[in-house]
């Protein structure tokens, strides 16, 4: 017999939630096929057999195991069942293309493919809400709720749900942040259009020569550093009676999954280039949402951003991030008249956004936040002080 234990997704992290089984007791598996998604409070990780054989369960779905416990043995020398296809040697893989990769399992994320399985839904027919037709857990449960043709649709049904490790994690630091830090929020409002004007005429060369797109985000993190470099105390924990200041700026970016809000950190970002920002970015978002960020690459940071703009949000106050002291809020662009800082008196449409700043104010000072807030805005409306790399 060959066991199957829980392996540990961190140091910090002691306990984790089993999910659905993928194979039921007593059923044949092959070696490496994916048994079980366990999920911590701050990643998700995938259980593969580790050998070929017979599987016998020791632990129930949705429960509570400590890390190292075991929860299923494989029978090594179990009789491979009639009609059971031995596997055939990996071949040589060859590129899909976007239509072909949409009618493969990858197209349904792994909780899309749990939640569905669960609810007697096929998820390979949905339609995908996420990144190229992906299914998320969103469009399952829309589809779960759909009112289906010749069913009752006054139906008051109730149901609950358990929260996830992650979600339960998430609402411990809200509140936390809320009770412990004196959180302020200040606002003003950035004028986009020399972002978007050098993001047009560059976005085609800057790929080419570093292989990734640019992205709005990459301008923010650069000025956020640039900021952080001139207001350090807004890159600074409280500790007890003590401010720790830090020589390196780690910039943590909100990304909404259907597991839940992640937090991948960009080390060391006051070394970057725009280039580097933008690839770290993209990587660190791919992997969040399809779940295989190490809890590693989501501890710690030093300062966060969050773009509820991307859901068309256009005003919020963050709430702080703790230890962290601030937290920058992106939002929707949208044209407003303003007046035209190149022909005073007169009115124009512009593309702009609301920028928000919450901060904990035991530490940083309004005038400092708004500082801070003031030297983001002059970098996004005169982006030629940042270096393009191009």
């Amino acid at each position: 017999m060959v066991e199957v234990t829980i392996p540990s997704p961190g140091e910090s992290i002691t306990e984790v939630t089993l999910g659905t089984w993928r194979k039921k007791d007593g059923e044949w598996v092959e070696k490496d096929e994916l048994l079980n998604e366990i999920e911590s409070d701050k990643a998700t990780l995938e259980l593969l057999a580790p050998a070929a054989g017979m599987l016998a369960l020791n632990a129930r779905s949705g429960s509570e195991q400590k890390i190292g416990a075991l929860v299923a043995k494989v029978d090594e020398t179990a009789k491979r069942p009639a009609g059971s296809k031995v596997p055939k040697a990996a071949a040589v893989k060859v590129p899909k293309t976007p239509k072909d990769d949409m009618t493969t399992t990858s197209r349904v994320s792994g909780v899309a493919r749990k939640v569905a399985a669960e609810r007697g839904i096929d998820a390979a027919k949905l339609p995908g809400s996420g990144p190229s037709g992906r299914v998320m857990k969103i469009d399952v449960e829309s589809a779960s709720t759909t009112v289906q043709p010749g069913s009752n649709p006054s139906t008051r049904g109730v149901r609950r749900e358990k929260m996830t490790r992650l979600r339960l994690k998430i609402a411990e630091r809200l509140v936390s942040a809320q009770h412990s830090a004196a959180m302020l929020t200040t606002f003003n409002e950035a004028d986009m259009s020399e972002v978007i004007r050098l993001r047009t005429e560059h976005k085609a060369a800057f790929e080419k020569s570093h292989g990734v797109g640019l992205g709005f985000m990459g301008f923010f993190i650069c000025s956020c550093v640039s900021a952080l470099q001139k207001y350090p105390r807004a890159n600074a924990y409280l500790v007890g009676d003590e401010v720790e200041y830090h020589d390196y700026i780690d910039v943590g970016v909100a990304v909404g999954t259907d597991r839940g809000l992640v937090v991948p950190v960009l080390r060391n970002a006051e070394a970057m280039g725009l280039a580097d920002v933008e690839r770290t970015l993209r990587d660190c978002a791919t992997r969040a949402r399809d779940g295989k960020l190490t809890v590693d690459e989501m501890m710690g940071g030093t300062f966060t951003i969050s773009n509820g703009g991307v859901y068309g949000s256009l005003m919020s106050t963050p709430i702080l991030n703790p230890p962290q002291s601030a937290i920058l809020g992106m939002h929707a662009i949208k044209k407003r008249p303003i007046e035209d800082p190149n022909a005073p008196g007169q009115i124009a449409l512009k593309p702009m956004m609301y920028l928000a700043l919450s901060y904990d104010h035991r530490i940083i000072d309004g005038a400092e936040a708004v500082g801070f807030l003031v030297h983001v805005k002059d970098c996004i409306e005169n982006p030629s002080r940042l270096v393009l790399g191009i």
